[in-house]
């Protein structure tokens, strides 16, 4: 990596957003990138903000601004996407999201003037596409990752469905949202302005709950009712396009209709050769070899580039081909199923099924454990962590497989008695 000079403000930024389990590597592209979306000020600011949510009166203890001003900036971070705000039993409580997914998408997520979105867009590409670093970081570290496909339901047949739960289902997502919020897909919006977009449609990706309403009343997102997203979920089933969504069972706060073009988690798996950037379904299609008549359409259906076309080797069809799936690059998406017109192609259930985190807590350790960065978690380098969110993480690691359990406790061990040993300098 080249040598970095940037403002100790973006230096200092840039050392808070690698606290979380899926940080961003610094380099020169990561430093212009974030010069757009915060003033100096504000990078100082948010750099120094913990991890956990938290309240505005807990920003101004560490800024030390006024109520009033740490507020208004709070705000307007929010209003620009970079902050989320919530509202949890009458009290506004704010947290900055990972840069993905998280505020690098809200960023392209509405067409706005007081950015240059093509040049935003051009180093978007240059530090995600170009630069290994930042996807390699995000999809190929660890075990555990952040988003996960959903299968193709239109495809499942009457004994697939028995084996689909509700959380596998984008349908289910939707029907049980209590705020859902539709914006324009940050990975096509990029591309159109490299010139190299597709004619997917845009209007597309969700966002729901406490996140839907957050984007929605900052005009980021449109408010919709269910309906409407049903309409949108249909259109992205008929357009081939892939549902992926946040990797947990509960409070699902995003589902993406991505296409293999555009997507950047399907352009790292073909460019670097990253298997399964995201969680797979529970399913894998299965040729039907007396019935492939190696036509080809699975092959250009598929986003993945999971599916090839080999000889059939029968010498009584010189030049049959018939299609062959490659197990270990398969998403188990279907979207092939529902291109194949001649039912040579079939869901059937993976031998060992896929497990997904329970909650956005349970994910984020397992992610924190995996990727060593557990203290920062539970050792917030500004402000520790309430008791209950304490308790929360520990709850998790308690429940772990013993194996995860011991990473756990290894990393916690070590920070603690670094931090203890700081503690009695401080006091001696």
């Amino acid at each position: 990596m080249a040598h970095l000079t940037p403002k100790s403000a973006y230096k200092n930024l840039s050392d808070r957003l690698n606290r979380f389990p899926q940080g961003a590597p610094p380099s020169k592209l990561l430093f212009q990138i974030l010069e757009m979306l915060f003033s100096e000020r504000e990078a100082g600011l948010v750099a120094q903000l913990p991890i956990k949510p938290f309240t505005a009166l807990k920003a101004d203890r560490i800024w030390k601004l006024g109520i009033n001003e740490s507020r208004k900036v709070l705000d307007e971070l929010a209003g620009r996407g970079i902050l989320i705000d919530m509202e949890i039993r009458g009290t506004t409580l704010y947290v900055l999201p990972p840069p993905m997914a998280g505020f690098f998408e809200f960023s392209l997520m509405r067409i706005r003037d007081d950015i240059d979105q093509k040049l935003l867009s051009e180093l978007f590409h240059q530090y995600l596409n170009v630069e290994e670093d930042f996807i390699k970081a995000l999809f190929a570290t660890g075990e555990t990752q952040m988003g996960r496909a959903f299968v193709h339901e239109p495809v499942l047949s009457a004994e697939n469905a028995i084996h689909v739960l509700d959380y596998e289902r984008s349908s289910h997502i939707i029907n049980t949202a209590k705020h859902i919020g539709v914006g324009v897909c940050y990975c096509r919006h990029k591309m159109q302005h490299l010139d190299r977009s597709c004619d997917a449609p845009i209007n597309i990706c969700m966002t729901f709950g406490g996140t839907a309403q957050s984007l929605s009343r900052h005009n980021i997102t449109r408010q919709v009712d269910r309906a409407e997203a049903r309409d949108l979920l249909d259109e992205a089933y008929d357009r081939n396009l892939v549902q992926f969504g946040e990797n947990v069972q509960r409070r699902v706060s995003f589902i993406c209709n991505c296409c293999g073009c555009c997507c950047e988690a399907m352009i790292a798996a073909r460019k670097f050769g990253i298997l399964q950037p995201v969680h797979t379904t529970n399913f894998l299609p299965v040729v039907d070899g007396e019935s492939c008549n190696g036509c080809g359409k699975c092959v250009a259906a598929c986003p993945v580039e999971a599916i090839v076309l080999v000889s059939a080797n029968d010498p009584n069809r010189s030049g049959l081909k018939l299609a062959r799936v490659q197990e270990e690059v398969c998403l188990g998406c279907g979207v092939c199923v529902r291109n194949c017109n001649i039912d040579a192609l079939a869901l059937e259930s993976r031998p060992e099924r896929v497990m997904t985190p329970l909650t956005t807590t349970r994910r984020t350790v397992l992610m924190a454990i995996e990727r060593g960065t557990l203290q920062n978690l539970i050792f917030d380098n500004q402000v520790l962590m309430s008791h209950r969110a304490l308790a929360a993480v520990l709850g998790v690691i308690l429940n772990l497989p013993p194996v995860k359990r011991a990473m756990a406790s290894k990393q916690v061990q070590s920070r603690y008695l670094e931090w203890a040993e700081r503690a009695v300098i401080r006091n001696s």
